[in-house]
Parts: C-alpha cells; sequence; structure tokens
C-alpha cells in the first residue's frame, strides 16, 4: 500500500512540476500580450490552435479567460508548494489546500470539456472542432487536467496516509 501511495504522490509531484511551465509559456498567453513571448512559443501556439481546433486558446471567450486569470492568480502559486509536498512525500499540511485545488480545476475543467462536447460551434470559424473526432481529441488534451485533479481529490479524502488523526481529549 505504501508503495501505491508514493506512486500516487509521485504522479501528483510531475503534474504539479510541469505545470509551472505550461502556465507560463502556455496557458497565459490567453491573456497576457503576445509582446511578453518569444516568436517560437507563439507559433508553438498557433500550431496547437489549429493542429487540434482549439478555439478556447485561439481566441478565448471572457468565461475561459476568467478561469486562466484564476490558474495565473490562485493555482499557480500552489504549483511550486504542492510540487515540494508531493516530491517530500506524506505531508499532511497539503491535504485541505490539495482538496480546494482540485474542486476548483475539477469544477472549471468540466465547464470546458461541456464546452467543447456541447457547444454550437458556426461552420464559419476557421478554428473550431466541428466534428465528433475533432471534440474528442480536444477533449483528450483538457482531459488529464480533469483527472488528475478527481485523483488528488479522492487521494486526499479518502487514504489514511492524508488524514489528521483526531486527538481525543482526556476527561
Amino acid at each position: 500500500m505504501a508503495v501505491c501511495a508514493r506512486l500516487l504522490e509521485w504522479i501528483f509531484f510531475f503534474y504539479f512540476f510541469s505545470h509551472i511551465p505550461i502556465t507560463l509559456l502556455v496557458d497565459l498567453q490567453a491573456v497576457l500580450p503576445p509582446s511578453l513571448y518569444p516568436q517560437e512559443l507563439l507559433d508553438l501556439m498557433k500550431w496547437y490552435t489549429v493542429a487540434f481546433k482549439d478555439h478556447l486558446m485561439a481566441n478565448p471567450p471572457p468565461w475561459f479567460k476568467s478561469f486562466v486569470y484564476c490558474e495565473a492568480i490562485l493555482q499557480l502559486p500552489f504549483f511550486p508548494v504542492a510540487a515540494y509536498a508531493f516530491f517530500k512525500g506524506g505531508c499532511k499540511w497539503i491535504r485541505i489546500p490539495a482538496i480546494v485545488y482540485s474542486a476548483h480545476v475539477a469544477t472549471t475543467v468540466i465547464a470546458i470539456i461541456g464546452h467543447i462536447l456541447f457547444g454550437e460551434f458556426p461552420k464559419s470559424d476557421v478554428i473550431a472542432p466541428l466534428t465528433q473526432k475533432d471534440r474528442l481529441t480536444l477533449v483528450s488534451i483538457y482531459a488529464p487536467y480533469l483527472l488528475v485533479p478527481v485523483l488528488l481529490l479522492l487521494t486526499m479524502l479518502f487514504s489514511p496516509r492524508y488524514r489528521q488523526e483526531e486527538k481525543r481529549k482526556r476527561k
């Protein structure tokens, strides 16, 4: 059981550690001026949005921008803290922040995936997931950002490794 718990901690460590450059170099392009990024990163984003038909990153609507601002302001500072906790392992103090993080992220990613799967996109949109295959491909890009937080939430809620032991008062 300890091996499984440690494996999960390593998964969470890599998730949070890798999320730092992803947020800074990719996700924040949706809200920051292009002048802050080198041309290579702008070209990478252009390629990604066209190849995967990610209209949210190509032309982010206000509701999506609000999610990205939350990622920048609330989540980004948490990433190195969480990466440290899961690298070290067994840090019970990460439980409540991880529950808050995972519930927040799961909620936002569910909205994004719902929009991708069920949203109506005008045929005139150059970049949009118009076919079922396009939609499922794009969902597969966003899915890990739902699955890992849900796994994190379940781990924090049910793993004895992270539950605080109650100390009973003596009478």
